[in-house]
């Protein structure tokens, strides 16, 4: 069974940092291209980076380009995201997926950026 677990999130001032993880199991996660979505209240799914098996492609969208930086450990089976510079308009739920599946299959870690 396909296990993501993502963990991290909490609050956080405008221009703070937090660094997310995502567990991965029931897969091999080293073959999978992976990506960070986020869904903030009110709003669609929104995938902010993508990241190839072995860690050497990855992809921003414009918002958080220069500010957050995706990684992966594939040892460890683990995803990563940091993100500094937070914004309010940060806040939102951040989920972990495999890019074939589309969208988000976990619980996912809630972030919020407020003073």
């Amino acid at each position: 069974e396909v296990q993501l677990v993502e963990s991290g999130g909490g609050l956080v001032q405008p221009g703070g940092s937090l660094r997310l993880s995502c567990a991965a199991s029931g897969f091999a996660f080293s073959s999978y291209v992976m990506m960070w979505v986020r869904q903030a209240p009110g709003k669609g799914l929104e995938r902010i980076s993508t990241i190839g098996k072995e860690g050497r492609y990855t992809y921003y969208i414009n918002s958080v380009k220069g500010r957050f930086t995706i990684s992966r450990d594939n040892a460890k089976n683990t995803l990563y995201l940091q993100m500094n510079s937070l914004k309010p308009e940060d806040t939102a739920m951040y989920y972990c997926a495999r890019v074939v599946d589309g969208g988000p299959t976990g619980q996912g870690t809630q972030v919020t950026v407020s003073s």
